[in-house]
């Protein structure tokens, strides 16, 4: 990525955004002093870097190393000094307003995560604890609407895909839009944009105004995958766990595209919970789908999905081929029997309170390369812990593909080891050389994939 174009600009927030205290600005003002900086200043550079593609966290950061990001407090809220930001944020010197509204929830999101973090009331020792931790940040952000009846429908999926697949989700997105239905992704380009442009699309067609375009991310993530323009609520959890968890927790039924090993961590990470026993009898619509040439790539996930986990696994969702229409259909019969289970137990419609997610689901993995070759990836484990395991491998190799800490660790060191049982380690193997081969590893064009990761039977 060559260095661009840049600008000076001082943005305020368009609307209001909470007063920041004192403490909270110097927290965020101190360049290069301290985390809670540096953490807003990634984020901040991401946002304005909207409609680039690229997807690596470290490229941009070095392609705009003199950027520079000042907190202003005000009688009216606060003010940002942006310094050499990249210009392609603004239109005839003024910032565009839906990258406007993104940086300012977060510097919402990061602020309000600080400061949580030193309140008395957060317990993050504890399963309920977390859980409470990411109830307060999203309710922080507005997101919770109680008494809404359920009909966020998450969009899970690649960045890297191709245009037939892209133009899929698209109509995907168009049917349940046409269906009242709201859209909530990861954010960034690819499946996390085309469900919601499609949606938008339908929304007016049916004259709904208000429709929901929530992204859900984290600063890793969002460094190198930029929100797209449409998302009209962005929430940055702190961590790939916190996220994962408010996924689940606020949406109500979730589709999955061809994508890869971000896909494939979120999916094992959903089909784990959903395998706890505790869950069982919860109502969780799960559609995997594409077009009629992505059958052989959803057909291998569940092969993976029967040789690691079982065929019980299995249980938990169904397969749409190329039928827009079928998808947006079940999920809202889905749908239906999720209003109904949550009257009866009377379970909140804008947080599933109910669904029990295991601490290991829930603690951050942080994806060295001791941590990742000691990983337990064996089919003696009960099924919902093996696929807690393999979610973290796979956020191993999303780390090592696209993270600035990841790529660094991979340039030192070398590729990550990922060692099991052969049970799992071959299927294991043979997917990850199917989403090279399909070049679901990295956006298309520039040097060939090179794995950050070894398998080791």
């Amino acid at each position: 990525m060559s260095q661009r174009q840049v600008i000076n600009a001082s943005v305020s927030p368009k609307g209001s955004l909470e007063t920041l205290s004192q403490r909270e600005v110097q927290q965020l003002s101190e360049a290069g002093s301290g985390s809670t900086y540096d953490i807003f200043r990634q984020c901040a550079l991401a946002i304005l870097n909207t409609g680039a593609h690229v997807d690596n966290a470290k490229t941009i950061l070095e392609a705009y190393k003199d950027f520079e990001i000042r907190i202003h407090q005000q009688d009216r809220g606060v003010r940002l000094e942006l310094l050499n930001a990249p210009a392609d944020a603004f239109v005839d010197g003024e910032m565009i307003a839906s990258t406007r509204e993104m940086l300012f929830s977060a510097l919402r999101d990061i602020v309000y995560t600080e400061n949580e973090l030193d309140s008395q009331r957060i317990d993050l020792s504890t399963s309920q604890g977390i859980s409470d931790y990411v109830f307060h940040l999203l309710r922080n952000a507005r997101t919770l609407r109680p008494g809404v009846e359920p009909k966020i429908v998450v969009c899970w999926g690649g960045h890297s895909i191709n245009t037939e697949e892209y133009k899929y989700t698209k109509k995907v997105g168009h049917e349940l839009g046409l269906r009242s239905l709201d859209i909530c992704t990861g954010c960034g380009p690819g499946v996390m944009k085309g469900p919601m442009k499609g949606a938008t699309i339908a929304h007016a067609k049916q004259r709904i105004h208000g429709g929901r375009y929530l992204g859900l991310t984290e600063p890793g993530i969002i460094a190198a995958e930029a929100p797209n323009p449409i998302v009209n609520e962005l929430v940055i959890l702190p961590d790939i766990e916190k996220r994962l968890e408010a996924f689940v927790r606020v949406g109500h039924g979730i589709i999955i595209f061809p994508g890869g090993a971000g896909t494939a961590e979120e999916f094992l990470y959903l089909l784990g919970i959903l395998m706890h026993p505790d869950n069982k009898g919860l109502p969780f619509p799960v559609i995997l789908t594409g077009p009629k040439h992505a059958a052989p790539y959803l057909e291998q996930l569940d092969a993976f999905v029967g040789a690691t986990l079982g065929e019980t696994a299995k249980q938990h969702y169904e397969i749409i081929i190329d039928d827009p229409a079928e998808v947006a259909r079940q999920m809202t019969q889905g749908l239906k029997a999720v209003k109904q289970f949550r009257r009866e137990r009377n379970d909140a419609f804008h947080f599933n309170w109910l669904l029990k997610i295991d601490e290991g689901f829930q603690r951050p993995f942080d994806p060295t390369h001791e941590n990742m070759a000691n990983l337990k990836l064996s089919r003696d484990l009960p099924p919902h812990e093996l696929a807690a395991n393999l979610r973290r491998a796979f956020s191993g190799i999303v780390a090592g593909n696209v993270k600035d800490k990841g790529i660094r660790l991979i340039e030192e060191n070398g590729p990550y080891q990922i060692r099991g049982d052969a049970a799992v380690m071959q299927p294991l193997d043979l997917l990850l050389k199917a989403f090279v081969a399909q070049h679901r590893m990295k956006l298309p064009g520039g040097a060939a994939y090179v794995p950050c990761y070894q398998v080791v039977a």
